[in-house]
């Protein structure tokens, strides 16, 4: 038993990202679960009485595909072009830097842009290395994604078979609680979702407002990437800040400084504040589970353990109660009473 364990172990191991992806996938069907029921019996569209499953599951797709589609749409011409008037000041900012710092004695002689890239780290022999690195992580993620989106779908369409044979691993006695608890962890995690895309539209909002009120162009757009990037914990709110420095830095070096603090107090607030607020209140686990799971599946699988990292708390916590509710049920032995 213990070699086939030390086995089952290491083949888990070997294909831990396919394991990964198969429970991204089981909890995104778990959240999305609610939305395609209430699909199914919408009263909109005289169709049929209730709605084919895949028909639901389609029309959800559709519904965040189309939603993602009409975002890019939103961004990437704006932001093309600022990257554009950027791109063409750039050699000026950076004659304009290189001044400043040979004034304080920081820098001893003017380097040309094109030196400053051969002399940079991973510079232009690396070049070709780099780039090459970055497609194929970029074709590998889409890959993952499209794979996601796929299991996600036959998950949904045999989500009562998949329960029942899942029950059937149980004794009839016990059924009725097991059944019950699954509900439960598709109520909490649901409702991380819900707290996501509440997290999301706070901080598009205070993104607009404060950036409109720094006087950066198109904040209604960078407004748009602060909320995506509200979605990625860790690195998502600092590479949606990219893009609002970069604007921000043709309008004038004081209006970079002010939307640096602006994004750092926000991200305070948001981190401290916010997340385990909203996240406490939607999933229903505590502030300090919820800081405390971040900063565990953060450095346990970085990225993706941190957004794993709270509907994984949820559903530990659901089975540490039913395990320990077990526990008090049941009857004290002798054992005990020496204890």
């Amino acid at each position: 038993m213990v070699a086939l364990f030390v086995v089952v172990l290491w083949a888990a191991f070997l294909v831990r990202h396919a394991l990964l992806m198969i429970y991204v996938s089981g909890l995104f069907a778990i959240g999305f679960s609610p939305i395609v029921r209430i699909i199914e019996r919408q009263k909109v569209l005289p169709i049929a009485r209730r709605l084919p499953r895949w028909l639901a599951i389609l029309i959800l797709y559709v519904a965040i595909l189309g939603t993602i589609a009409l975002v890019f749409v939103l961004i990437f011409p704006p932001l093309v072009h600022q990257a554009q008037a950027l791109w063409a000041r750039i050699p000026e900012m950076f004659d304009r830097v290189q001044e400043f710092l040979i004034s304080k004695g920081l820098l001893r002689q003017h380097f040309t842009m094109q030196e400053a890239v051969q002399h940079a780290p991973g510079g232009s022999g690396d070049a070709v290395a780099t780039v090459a690195g970055a497609v194929a992580n970029v074709a590998g993620g889409i890959f993952g994604i499209v794979t996601i989106l796929i299991l996600t779908f036959y998950i949904l369409i045999e989500s009562s078979n998949l329960r029942q044979s899942a029950l059937r691993l149980f004794p009839r006695s016990r059924r009725p609680r097991v059944d019950a608890a699954a509900r439960e962890v598709t109520e909490k995690v649901s409702a991380w979702l819900a707290g996501q895309l509440l997290l999301a539209f706070i901080i598009g909002a205070t993104s607009a407002v404060g950036l409109w009120a720094l006087g950066v162009p198109f904040f209604y757009v960078l407004a748009l990437l602060s909320a995506v990037g509200e979605l990625i914990p860790i690195v998502g709110p600092i590479i949606s800040a990219i893009p609002a420095l970069a604007v921000a830095a043709t309008v004038s070096p004081k209006t970079v400084l002010f939307v640096l603090i602006f994004f750092v107090l926000q991200q305070q607030l948001e981190n401290h504040i916010l997340v385990p607020k909203i996240m406490s209140r939607q999933v229903g686990v505590s502030a300090v589970t919820v800081i405390a799971s971040l900063l565990i599946g953060g450095s346990l699988a970085g990225i993706v353990g941190a957004i794993l990292a709270v509907p994984t708390a949820a559903i530990l916590q659901v089975v540490m109660s039913e395990v320990l509710r077990e526990d008090d049920r049941r009857p004290e032995t002798r054992a005990d009473r020496r204890a």
